[in-house]
């Protein structure tokens, strides 16, 4: 997906070589992932010029989000604290790290206090 957002629309032959290399795949698992891919609807092909282009069907950022739903509806019951909690212990995080992640966290908090309205009573 990454190489049709990045370059799209790709021939298969493009596509191999933008990721069955650089990940150790083989042109039969390339094959294989397009397929599933064609299935799941997140690509589309078109014949032009006598060969099948590959389009991406879905934006990026509402791929990224469903499977990082899924990914943690699978492993931590659709509860991110615990998700963020074992990787930060399980990882060395970075002082940039950390710092990033309480900017997110402040700004969060912003935007509950901005959606409150802000005034009691």
């Amino acid at each position: 997906m990454e190489a049709l957002w990045r370059r799209g629309p790709l021939v298969v032959d493009d596509i191999l070589e933008e990721v069955a290399e650089p990940n150790g795949w083989t042109p039969a698992t390339v094959k294989a992932l397009i397929g599933r891919l064609l299935k799941k609807g997140a690509i589309e092909t078109r014949r032009a010029q006598g060969r099948a282009w590959y389009h991406p069907l879905v934006d990026r950022d509402a791929y990224v989000l469903e499977e990082s739903r899924t990914f943690l509806g699978r492993l931590f019951g659709g509860e991110l604290t615990p998700f963020v909690s074992h990787f930060a212990e399980h990882q060395n995080l970075s002082a940039e790290d950390r710092e990033r992640l309480k900017a997110l966290i402040a700004k969060l908090d912003k935007a509950d206090d901005d959606n409150s309205g802000g005034s009691a009573g």
